[in-house]
């Protein structure tokens, strides 16, 4: 098996990170994966809507296309292509595609032959390889991620809040173990990260980064002894879309962000969660939170130093209801 060891102090100071272009290369391997399993509907339906583009652009760049075919493998990612987020500040797309566009010809020439355990094709024996991804990426961040950008962080942001509380409630086994299959941990200072055949390393004292995105794709990346990423799809049930159309009935009754926030709470959630999946100020939340609570639609409990709200049978019975009678 896969497994890093991993000290109390790297442990302790490891911490959830948000990265554009990570998001845009997880956008891109669904893109390119046209067989794999899909998660969830949005995954889907959001893939057959830009994939007919990316294997034009690919068929009209067929170095390129060559480049991704040797630079995503089945079990290995040639490091270049999927570099490992900072945690020095905000992330922008641009600052981490800048650095992308730094890599060295002959370290991505590297890459890709520890990727392809063999020489790269002559094709691609040419200087211009990380200009090529990374004008590619930054194709698919302004086409395809940035109109949903806002929404996509919020999601995500909102999986941070819940693997903090996750965290808060069980410690690191709790908040690891469902991130990615296969990852585990083992107890000691043992960290399995899948059930690949592939020895251990040992990252103690180095930093130790999570990286949510919004589909099912995940991987790890290292950027020398230093930095270590592990990025995993966020929780299925917040990657669905916004509010379903079969609630605007009971949005009708309730007011529309009743119904939603309502909608939402078939799982324990926060108010900080709330308001990163809506985009609602926090102070309409807690009004609207107060609302239901006085209806009998929700509850709440502690966890931690959270507060999580989630739904009374009776408003299950709302949002069953209603899921029924537009089926």
């Amino acid at each position: 098996m896969g497994w890093w060891q991993v000290n109390a102090d790297t442990l302790a100071g490891g911490r959830f990170v948000i990265s554009p272009l990570t998001e845009v290369i997880s956008s891109l391997k669904l893109l390119m994966w046209l067989q794999r399993p899909l998660a969830h509907p949005g995954e889907r339906a959001w893939r057959d809507a830009h994939s007919p583009a990316l294997r034009q652009r690919l068929a009209d760049d067929p170095i390129t296309a060559l480049l991704l075919e040797c630079a995503f493998r089945p079990t290995w990612n040639a490091d270049f292509i999927t570099p490992t987020p900072l945690a020095d500040g905000e992330q922008t797309f641009a600052r981490e595609l800048a650095r992308m566009r730094a890599a060295p010809p002959d370290a991505v020439l590297d890459d890709l032959t520890v990727a392809l355990e063999g020489p790269p094709p002559a094709a691609l024996h040419r200087t211009d390889l990380a200009d090529r991804a990374a004008d590619l990426l930054e194709w698919v961040w302004e086409e395809m991620v940035l109109p949903q950008w806002p929404r996509r962080r919020r999601v995500l942001e909102a999986d941070v809040v819940s693997r903090t509380a996750q965290l808060s409630r069980g410690g690191w086994a709790a908040a690891l173990d469902d991130m990615l299959p296969g990852m585990r941990w083992l107890g000691g200072d043992r960290l399995q990260i899948n059930t690949r055949d592939y020895p251990p390393r040992e990252i103690s004292g180095a930093q130790l980064l999570f990286v949510p995105v919004s589909f099912s794709t995940s991987w790890v990346a290292w950027e020398g002894r230093q930095r270590y990423a592990v990025v995993y799809p966020c929780a299925g049930a917040l990657a669905e879309p916004d509010r379903p159309p079969s609630l605007d009935a009971l949005g009708a009754l309730l007011g529309p962000a009743r119904a939603h926030l309502l909608a939402l709470l078939g799982s324990p959630k926060s108010t900080t969660q709330l308001v990163a999946l809506t985009g609602l100020a926090l102070g309409s939340v807690g009004r609207h939170l107060k609302v239901l609570l006085d209806a009998r639609l929700v509850r709440r409990r502690r966890a931690g130093r959270s507060v999580l709200y989630y739904r009374t049978e009776t408003g299950d019975t709302l949002i069953d209801s209603q899921l029924e009678r537009s089926g």
